[in-house]
């Protein structure tokens, strides 16, 4: 497998292609135009378990796109901070499907257009009104990248009411591994001089076109190459390299890896998997 170790820190080669990409007039300034990416929170309903089902919804100038949880090498994964709610406990991110995306041979993985990233909202006392204050770091691009913030707030009363923005997203999210018909996930390990090859073979249907599989981790230290993927029948391979901080090898947490297939018009989660 080939591997470009200088992509190792994401975070630093996006904070490298800004300066090389964003004109001096950008770069001067705060942050992107509010004609780049804006957001808003959609307040959502009181879920049976007590909780809030809210969402961000981003919007994007045409052209321009964000990115999901896990990037790709050239994007850094957006970074919540909810400092300043009142009566939150916890906040529980539901993904939709991302698309990928291929420019000058990197691939990256995101949304363009829209977000609409539903968040549960986990109350410190149920039924009390929730006071939310979020901000969100993120990266956009079009021809140039840039890092962008967003800041939120919304006062929380009553029960609310269903959304279809929200359903919707919700609706889209990748299925589970055993809806989807995953059978089995083994996984393999061999050290490597910075870290190991994980060769992962996942027993399930195909989902029509070129599959993709991204790899995750528990640990977001953790660096991991483009993934290569090979189908033969229901069984899938999938190798990455994960190298962590330290450039040595590792023992891998197996219930820590996370695989997302997406295919032509469907996605798959799933998590954990047997080492061998």
């Amino acid at each position: 497998m080939t591997r470009t170790r200088s992509l190792s820190a994401p975070a630093a080669l996006f904070v490298a292609l800004v300066a090389m990409l964003v004109p001096d007039a950008v770069r001067a300034g705060s942050g992107p135009p509010s004609s780049v990416v804006t957001g808003e929170v959609l307040e959502g309903w009181t879920t049976e378990s007590g909780n809030r089902m809210a969402a961000l919804r981003l919007q994007l100038a045409p052209g321009w796109k964000t990115y999901w949880r896990a990037p790709g090498d050239t994007g850094v994964p957006p970074n919540f901070s909810w400092k300043g709610s009142q009566n939150l406990r916890g906040v529980i991110y539901h993904w939709p499907s991302p698309d990928i995306f291929s420019v000058n041979g990197l691939r990256t993985v995101g949304y363009k257009h829209e977000l609409v990233l539903p968040i549960e909202l986990v109350p410190q006392t149920p039924g009390a009104p929730i006071h939310l204050r979020g901000a969100m770091d993120l990266g956009v691009c079009e021809t140039v990248c840039m890092p962008a913030n967003l800041t939120f707030r919304a006062d929380m009363t009553g029960s609310g009411q269903s959304d279809p923005r929200i359903h919707q997203a919700l609706a889209s999210r990748p299925l589970p591994s055993g809806r989807a018909g995953v059978s089995d996930v083994d996984c393999a390990v061999e050290p490597i001089s910075d870290g190991v090859q994980l060769q992962a073979t996942i027993t399930m249907p195909g989902l029509g076109g070129e599959e993709i599989a991204l790899v995750e981790t528990n640990d977001p230290r953790i660096w991991v190459s483009e993934p290569v993927t090979q189908r033969s029948g229901r069984t899938l391979r999938v190798m990455a390299d994960l190298v962590p901080p330290s450039g040595k090898p590792l023992a891998v947490d197996r219930g820590g890896l996370r695989f997302t297939v997406v295919g032509a018009s469907q996605a798959v989660d799933i998590q954990g998997c047997s080492v061998n």
